[in-house]
């Protein structure tokens, strides 16, 4: 994602909540003639991450597109429970991504609608839309992120600024649950046929942005 929009004109901001990668992905993406400065915050901490945005807009200019897409694989022997086991406190664990997303929008979206232009894009699972009830209280926090994306794009249409998700069900390759999962193919099984390039996705998010033609693009490997 952070290629695709370089290649497209944008210095980025990268943020993420630890920063041992971040000197590694700055100089791939300068060996590649893309500007690129990072930030550490855990995106959970929407306090400081209100505060880095404005760091954001201090030193590199007024934010034009903003990419959300937190994940990680911190604790590999959690699975989530299923639909019919959950409680109240597990959805609200689930919907911890969620509400930074909303201060994340909230920092910048009165510049976007003040200049007219800019583009908010989030990514979140295919349970917003399949019945995948292994996947528990993250049905509730795909759909919450879905249905807020696609309201906010309906809001905004007039205001100049675009709304857009990504609904991803599959494994993108080279992330980190990829190299996870297929570093254990006798707990998960050959995976290959349910994997997606990242770099499709990120091609269409960019499709997406600039077309403005559609809210969301599904990507399914998971399900005929």
């Amino acid at each position: 994602m952070a290629h695709r929009l370089g290649r497209g004109g944008h210095t980025l901001a990268l943020v993420s909540r630890t920063p041992e990668r971040h000197t590694g992905y700055i100089d791939e993406l300068a060996g590649a003639g893309i500007k690129a400065v990072s930030f550490t915050v855990d995106v959970r901490d929407t306090a400081r991450l209100a505060a880095t945005l404005s760091t954001i807009s201090a030193q590199l200019g007024p934010v034009n597109v903003l990419y959300y897409g937190p994940g990680s694989v911190s604790d590999t022997d959690a699975r989530p429970k299923p639909i019919t086991d959950i409680s109240g406190k597990d959805v609200e664990e689930a919907m911890t991504f969620v509400h930074p997303a909303l201060e994340a929008v909230q920092a910048v979206l009165p510049g976007m609608r003040a200049r007219k232009s800019g583009a908010l894009l989030f990514a979140g699972g295919l349970s917003s839309v399949l019945p995948l009830p292994a996947l528990g209280a993250y049905a509730l926090s795909f759909a919450a992120l879905r249905n807020y994306a696609l309201t906010l794009n309906a809001a905004l249409t007039e205001d100049g600024v675009y709304a857009g998700t990504l609904t991803i069900g599959g494994l993108v390759e080279r992330g980190d649950i990829h190299r996870f999962v297929a570093a254990h193919p006798d707990r998960y099984g050959d995976l290959t046929a349910k994997t997606l390039s990242p770099d499709d996705i990120a091609a269409e998010a960019w499709s997406m942005i600039t077309t403005r033609t559609r809210a969301e693009t599904v990507f399914n490997a998971l399900t005929p």
